[in-house]
């Protein structure tokens, strides 16, 4: 092989590296920094800071309206200059309103940090994969976010492990200015790796599109809303929830790092199950399993299965947001971060709702087992849609594949 050549692919690889290097740290500080740390704080704020079930859960609900406007946000723009833009003004953000958090009692200002802090978090899974795919596609390779979204995990490994860390020498306002400190690190490569997007050359986009069809966009919209009302009610107050059990006392971040450890592999995963079964199937699988992980506080107080619980819901939460996006991203390769918003838009919605009726009922019954039993009851109706999506329109899901 020509010496140009091999340094030509040497060059790429590192290109590719840094992409994904710079993908996964977006990840980590904008979701698993800026926005699940609040999950295994959550205990810790309503010891120390005094927060209330129904504070805690307009927080949360605070979280995923911001989330929400950020999405709208993103499916507004067009341009993919300006999402570059917006992605770095997210990085910006998750970094300040983490350690905002710390510097304020006041329940009025968390609210609008939450807020802000979930605007910002469209950083990692939508712009940032937007823009990791779209350097994949532009250079022929195989439109896959397996290694992308082992940022989820390692960010809920690292914040769960900070947390049990922090708990016996910080307050709980060090604790998230600390967190603010640590989303510098991830700062840096999210920043300056992640390069600025170009248009997808015609001959690498044909070989990915297939245009859905409306009633199968519909069936994948509601499929998607459902996983997100399952996500929210378990991401956000499963640490919590089992802290309340007694075999879990004082343990609860230790169940989040498990969550994690499940989590961080598991999009590379779910990637290798779709090239098998391919991506229908393998969603159907995800939605079953994830509607498992739900009901199994409801069902035992025994520690190993709350853990396999816990483990198996990181496992699944992780695929089915990957190979949702990648599957979109596939369908409009020109602009995937656009469509991915459009998407997200039913995700968000269902985030935001489901925290709201959760402090609602956690008011009335002193804690958030009855959200568990209507999460897993909306997941079951995901379960359908897929199913349908897969009997209706087939297995391949009108999205072409190709080797690279």
């Amino acid at each position: 092989m020509p010496t140009d050549t091999v340094g030509l692919d040497a060059a790429e690889a590192r290109g590719r590296l840094r992409v994904i290097v710079a993908g996964i740290s977006a990840l980590i500080l904008t979701i698993g920094l800026a926005r699940f740390s609040y999950t295994p704080l959550l205990p810790v704020m309503r010891v120390q800071a005094g927060l209330s079930y129904a504070a805690g859960g307009w927080l949360a609900t605070s979280n995923y309206l911001g989330y929400i406007a950020g999405v709208l946000l993103a499916a507004s723009i067009a341009d993919l200059e300006c999402k570059f833009r917006l992605y770095r003004l997210c990085l910006v953000l998750a970094v300040a309103t983490t350690m905002a958090m710390g510097l304020t009692t006041n329940v009025a200002l968390w609210l609008v940090l939450r807020f802000v802090s979930g605007a910002a978090s469209i950083g990692g899974p939508l712009l940032s994969s937007g823009l990791v795919l779209n350097w994949l596609m532009r250079h022929g390779r195989r439109p896959e976010l397996g290694l992308h979204f082992t940022g989820l995990g390692l960010g809920i490994v690292l914040s769960g492990l900070a947390v049990a860390a922090m708990s016996a020498h910080l307050a709980w306002d060090a604790q998230w200015i600390a967190f603010g400190v640590l989303g510098l690190a991830f700062f840096v490569p999210a920043w300056i790796w992640l390069p600025a997007p170009g248009p997808v050359p015609a001959a690498h986009a044909e070989a990915y599109t297939r245009p859905p069809s409306r009633s199968w966009m519909w069936l994948l919209v509601g499929a998607y809303f459902c996983a997100g009302w399952g996500f929210v009610t378990s991401g956000t107050f499963i640490v919590a929830i089992l802290e309340k059990l007694p075999t879990f006392a004082g343990r609860g971040s230790w169940t989040w790092v498990a969550l994690g450890l499940a989590a961080t592999p598991s999009a590379f995963l779910w990637d290798r199950i779709a090239r098998a079964i391919d991506m229908i199937p393998a969603l159907l699988l995800a939605y079953a399993l994830q509607t498992l992980s739900i009901v199994i506080p409801l069902l035992t107080a025994n520690l190993a299965s709350n853990l396999l619980g816990a483990m198996l819901f990181g496992s699944t939460f992780v695929g089915i947001v990957s190979l949702m996006l990648a599957l979109i991203g596939r369908c409009f390769p020109e602009n995937p971060a656009k469509a991915m918003a459009r998407l997200t838009i039913s995700y968000g919605i269902a985030q935001t709702v489901a925290p709201a009726l959760a402090a609602l009922l956690a008011t009335t019954a002193g804690g958030y087992r009855g959200s568990l039993g209507i999460a897993g009851g909306v997941m079951a109706i995901g379960v359908v849609l897929i199913a349908i999506i897969g009997a209706r329109h087939g297995a391949g899901a009108a999205v072409g594949e190709r080797a690279g």
